[in-house]
């Protein structure tokens, strides 16, 4: 942390970078860094809390290898992605928000991710999947499945 830490002025403007940064480290943002930043920067824990849970590519729990975001927004909801969502949750056995107990896979329902052209839409990481369907995310995780790496 002390590394992250010390590329940023004690400036309050420099959390949302801060945080970014430890996110990509850590894979989430673990409660120690949250007080360490606090400690750093002079700011709450809940001013921490508030901006971590206000932005969606923020995570308090650790993701999987493999993070798969649904789109929920208008454009992706209204084309089917509530069905995508399902049977993800069902191929997965997981909830929204949660991981597999290998840590292989997580779940996350998103708002938009800016292809609303594309709709309906999921990702894998930073892999979107537009036009999608249930056996587009069948095919997906079953790649995943197949070559381990």
């Amino acid at each position: 942390m002390q590394e992250i830490l010390g590329k940023y002025s004690k400036e309050k403007s420099n959390l949302i970078q801060i945080l970014n940064e430890v996110q990509e480290y850590y894979g989430y943002i673990p409660e120690n860094a949250q007080v360490e930043i606090s400690e750093y920067l002079s700011i709450t824990m809940a001013q921490i809390y508030g901006v971590i849970t206000f932005y969606s590519r923020f995570t308090l729990k650790p993701r999987g290898k493999y993070h798969i975001a649904v789109c929920l927004g208008t454009a992706c909801y209204v084309k089917g992605s509530e069905k995508i969502l399902d049977r993800a949750k069902e191929k997965l056995g997981i909830d929204v928000g949660e991981t597999t107990k290998d840590g292989k896979f997580s779940l996350e329902a998103t708002r938009c991710i800016g292809a609303c052209g594309l709709a309906p839409v999921f990702t894998v990481n930073e892999e979107v999947y537009g036009k999608a369907t249930v056996k587009t995310l069948d095919e997906a995780i079953d790649k995943i499945m197949e070559n381990p790496e």
